[in-house]
């Protein structure tokens, strides 16, 4: 960490100190976290809705922190030989030290939202630009006010770039990211029905994704997929640089029949449009064939995108048959799990993302089965998203649904699922797999997904057995 206390000062003013410092000094490792704090590091107590890092100033400072930065909240005592700022928000002031790194580093900075597929786009991103050297990403759920500035501080000027996941849920998160962060190039993967409950229509999440441009360099660049209606009027409102559309002949974005064409664009082509052969698993991209290194349409998407980026950094596109791709637990995973072919999807569900897991299902050879589960914050249109749904799945023509209900939804799904060889509603997902084992023979394909809360990750242990 090159950031030294006189850069501080040039934030917060002097420190509260009866002792002399070196203005050069540099602050050392920052740390929110007092379990793995080190002697000489600079401690940041953060302050959530269930904590308060302050409580834990005095171990800090017992472990021989050099300085820290503490609220105007807090009461305790501070050492008076102790170096330290008293800023209004901790939080705030994390942040601020994150963009000033971020702004020494002076590497290329990529920012990926989108309601499906961030944390898919984001891990390829960083695979396909890792010939440039090592990529500094996002980690697990750092995709927020916390996780955004704790990938930025991780970097050092020996790595090549930053690829950043930018969560959402409401209007300005992603604009403080946008802040902390100053990208070079933002990458919006779609604007689906996620969150829907919370933000109340899809053009108020187009809205709200688009704030990723709101601190992007003048001279960047957003990658969107062609033919977002909605995406292109926020973007309109919001950005006036370079927009590079994307697309892949018979992909089509309207997966629910719901996306809006109120602001049809104009004199608006695609800049790259790609072809795929899913038989054999590859993307044309710009006069090349790439091997898709993830399965199904969605993915192809995902990876285009991908490709995209590194066209603007000006790398030159090579050896990418074997990228090293490190997926999440319940994300994109492929299991063989006991007699049984599972499509590991237990992190999380929205509409868009079910119907993409049901239709990468089918394409395997055999019988076809899907666990899933009730998708959380859709609001109002929770009743109609979750019947588009399960109808597409019942069109697909599996041999068997069982679906764990968390809400209103157990009546009018068992009418909808009815008419397949296999069938049932439950409320718990050790039933979900009493159901689903007593129908499975061996060489089945599985899709267990649903959200978060539901836990259907637990359903993989039973078969297994």
């Amino acid at each position: 960490m090159d950031i030294t206390f006189k850069d501080l000062i040039k934030l917060w003013g002097k420190p509260c100190s009866q002792k002399e410092i070196d203005l050069d000094l540099p602050i050392g490792h920052i740390s929110t976290d007092t379990r793995t704090i080190e002697k000489g590091d600079f401690f940041v107590p953060l302050v959530g809705n269930n904590f308060d890092g302050h409580d834990y100033l005095k171990i800090a400072f017992d472990i021989g922190i050099q300085a820290a930065i503490v609220s105007e909240q807090f009461n305790g005592l501070v050492p008076t030989d102790f170096t330290y700022w008293v800023v209004p928000d901790t939080l705030c002031a994390y942040q601020q030290i994150a963009l000033l790194h971020r702004r020494n580093m002076n590497l290329p900075v990529v920012a990926v939202t989108g309601s499906v597929g961030k944390t898919t786009t984001r891990e390829l991103i960083r695979a396909v630009l890792s010939p440039l050297g090592e990529i500094v990403s996002s980690r697990g759920n750092e995709n927020n006010d916390v996780g955004v500035p704790r990938t930025l501080l991780r970097g050092s000027k020996t790595d090549a770039a930053f690829v950043l996941e930018m969560g959402m849920r409401g209007f300005g998160q992603i604009e403080r990211l946008s802040r902390v962060a100053e990208p070079d190039i933002a990458v919006i993967t779609n604007v689906g029905q996620a969150h829907i409950g919370i933000l109340g229509s899809r053009e108020n999440i187009a809205i709200a994704k688009s704030e990723i441009t709101s601190n992007l360099r003048s001279d960047g660049v957003v990658i969107i997929p062609f033919g977002d209606n909605l995406l292109e009027k926020a973007l309109s409102e919001k950005w006036s640089g370079r927009i590079v559309r994307v697309a892949i002949e018979g992909f089509s974005l309207d997966w629910l029949g719901c996306n809006d064409d109120h602001f049809a664009s104009q004199n608006i082509e695609p800049d790259y449009i790609s072809k795929i052969d899913m038989q054999n698993n590859f993307i044309f991209f710009d006069g090349s064939k790439y091997k898709l290194p993830l399965e199904g349409r969605h993915n192809a998407m995902n990876f285009l995108m991908a490709l995209t980026v590194a066209t603007e950094l000006g790398l030159s596109i090579k050896n990418l048959d074997k990228l090293n791709i490190d997926m999440p637990m319940g994300r994109n995973r492929l299991v063989e799990c006991g007699e049984y072919l599972v499509l590991d999807e237990t992190y999380n569900a929205s509409p868009e993302s079910v119907i993409a897991s049901l239709e990468l299902l089918v394409t395997k050879p055999g019988r076809h089965f899907a666990v899933l589960g009730t998708m959380l914050e859709l609001g109002p249109e929770s009743i109609s998203l979750h019947q588009k749904v399960l109808q597409h799945a019942v069109d697909l023509g599996l041999s068997g649904i069982v679906f764990v209900s968390f809400g209103e939804e157990y009546n009018f799904i068992k009418k909808i699922i009815k008419d397949l060889p296999n069938h049932d509603v439950v409320r718990t997902p050790r039933d979900a797999a009493v159901a689903l084992l007593s129908w499975l023979s061996p060489g089945d394909n599985i899709l267990i997904k649903g959200s978060r809360k539901l836990e259907l990750e637990t359903i993989l242990p039973y078969l297994q057995k």
